[in-house]
């Protein structure tokens, strides 16, 4: 610990009356002054971390597959049975909107897809009680899912990954800096062991959740997707997300042509897509919704008439798209189940339910796709075995418009058709729809749904979050406000201090004068509720200088 260090520290535990402060305080400064093997500690709570996400995750997966399937059984029996069955399964649908009712008003914590949720506590502005989101996000998912809404298991995954990740924290008494880490991890290991894609969930804690690409983050997030993967193949076996079997390679003319076409096609829909999230609660304000057991509700009903009348829109979706891939649609009923499937993930999402919109979102640029690659047939512009590539392009496309990570879309669709061949083609669609919602001014959507959510002050104490003092990693970007700068010439937030200075496998210990380099990592204290701001030094570009 620099002399610095060790003065601020000292001083400020006179000042604070918190010995837990004290304690995390010199916890991290411990964690790191011992570098290695604190990376090396980090290995091995990955581990633990996948082990125990992969076992909830698993389970959470069984128990929607019999829920589905049930569902599946039940709508495909009460069209063979009299009326009087229909209107008591309506009946149950009623019961199951008052228990989903308890649960969102009794964990709020657990509601939605709790991506947002576990980006605001990486970030620091959020806290979870770990237990009872666990066991609210795992019963809400499976009842609600199973029930018919149009909502994916991803989401919910990541947010029961991070929630059993804190969980072990809490039980080995780590550090709030160390359980950021392990969250992440944990959040890897949800959305690797829910789609059997482990780089992706490693790539999507990274690039989305933490956006940070240390090794100290890289090491147990990698542990945790590739341990949870595993776990979960040794109980569900390797079968592919998706049934995109025996892809053709996409000749290098023409068709990149339609590729990119396409792509701009699923960029601007994922932008509308992204608005129509953002938006659903000016729907929800009609005055008939009074409170949020009609808005779920309203929701059930929907769905109940959907089972009869479009059942493909119901749950997930990943059952659609494996006929997408198999079979070709008519147009006309393409555009009803995109119109439809759009609409009632809007309904279903909008209602606050545990549940996640990942799995619709991807069903909704495969459905795009499949109308792309039908018109392209009817002007025999393509052949038919060509059809499933412009469909995995759109859902390429499609997701890095809304969630504005071309990367993990790439790498997720790769995974989830077994396809590494269409990488470059898929890294193309992704970019390209990725410049259209930039162009359109469309916004991240787990980034626009975080600040939507702190804005309505729905956070649990956030004066206490505030008040709170944390240890965060800065990385520093090549031409940020911090790059060629000393420590005493940077305007700091209050009560801010560099602790320590990472410069490859050079450990500093930060002085006045210390010159910060693009590519160090910065640890910093500070208050939490100043710590994006801090952040965001390693990483805004300087105004009106030289580069």
């Amino acid at each position: 610990m620099s002399d610095t260090g060790r003065k601020w520290y000292q001083r400020n535990k006179s000042k604070n009356s918190s010995d837990s402060l004290s304690l995390y305080i010199r916890h991290t400064y411990q964690s790191l002054n011992h570098w290695q093997s604190f990376q090396f500690k980090l290995f091995w709570e990955g581990i633990v971390v996948g082990i125990f996400a992969g076992l909830v995750i698993s389970l959470f997966r069984y128990l929607l597959t019999k829920a589905e399937g049930l569902r599946i059984s039940l709508y495909e029996q009460l069209t063979q049975l009299p009326a009087g069955y229909t209107a008591g399964w309506f009946a149950a649908l009623l019961a199951i909107s008052a228990i989903m009712y308890f649960l969102t008003k009794y964990e709020p914590m657990a509601g939605g897809s709790g991506i947002p949720q576990v980006k605001g506590v990486i970030l620091g502005f959020m806290r979870m009680n770990w237990l009872r989101v666990l066991w609210v996000k795992l019963t809400g998912g499976v009842i609600g899912l199973g029930a018919g809404l149009s909502l994916g298991r991803e989401g919910p995954s990541i947010q029961l990954g991070a929630v059993t990740a804190q969980g072990i924290s809490r039980v080995l008494g780590r550090t709030r800096m160390e359980e950021r880490y392990l969250i992440t991890s944990g959040a890897s290991a949800g959305l690797a062991a829910a789609f059997n894609a482990p780089l992706a969930g490693v790539i999507f804690s990274l690039e989305e959740l933490h956006r940070n690409f240390s090794a100290v983050v890289l090491l147990p997030a990698m542990t945790a997707a590739m341990t949870a993967t595993f776990i979960s193949r040794l109980l569900f076996g390797r079968d592919l997300t998706f049934s995109f079997y025996g892809l053709p390679a996409i000749p290098q003319d023409i068709h990149m042509l339609y590729a990119v076409v396409t792509a701009i096609l699923a960029g601007l829909l994922g932008v509308v897509f992204n608005a129509g999230l953002l938006n659903i609660n000016k729907f929800y304000s009609l005055p008939v919704f009074t409170n949020t057991w009609r808005k779920i509700l309203f929701s059930l009903l929907c769905a109940g008439v959907l089972g009869f009348t479009l059942p493909q829109v119901l749950g997930g979706g990943n059952l659609l798209v494996n006929e997408l891939a198999l079979k070709p649609f008519p147009l006309q009923l393409l555009i009803v189940l995109l119109i439809g499937k759009f609409l009632f993930t809007l309904i279903s999402y909008g209602t606050g339910v545990p549940g996640g919109f990942f799995l619709p979102m991807l069903v909704l640029g495969a459905l795009t796709g499949s109308i792309c690659s039908g018109v392209l047939l009817s002007f025999q512009l393509i052949e038919a075995s060509h059809a499933p590539n412009i469909i995995i392009i759109a859902m390429a496309a499609f997701f890095s418009a809304s969630v504005r990570a071309p990367i993990t879309g790439t790498v997720l669709i790769c995974e989830m058709t077994g396809s590494f061949s269409h990488l470059m083609v898929l890294g193309i669609a992704s970019a390209v729809a990725y410049i259209v919602a930039q162009l359109c001014g469309g916004k991240p959507i787990y980034e626009a749904l975080l600040l939507k959510t702190l804005q309505s002050h729905s956070t649990p104490d956030p004066d206490v979050v505030k008040e709170e003092r944390d240890i965060v990693e800065v990385p520093v970007c090549s031409g940020s406000q911090l790059e060629n700068k000393r420590i005493k010439d940077v305007a700091w937030p209050a009560r801010t201090l560099v602790v320590d200075i990472m410069r490859g496998q050079e450990q500093l210990v930060p002085e006045k004068n210390t010159v910060i380099r693009a590519g160090d990592f910065l640890y910093i204290l500070t208050q939490t509720e100043t710590a994006e701001e801090v952040r965001a030094l390693g990483s805004d570009l300087r105004n009106g200088e030289k580069q």
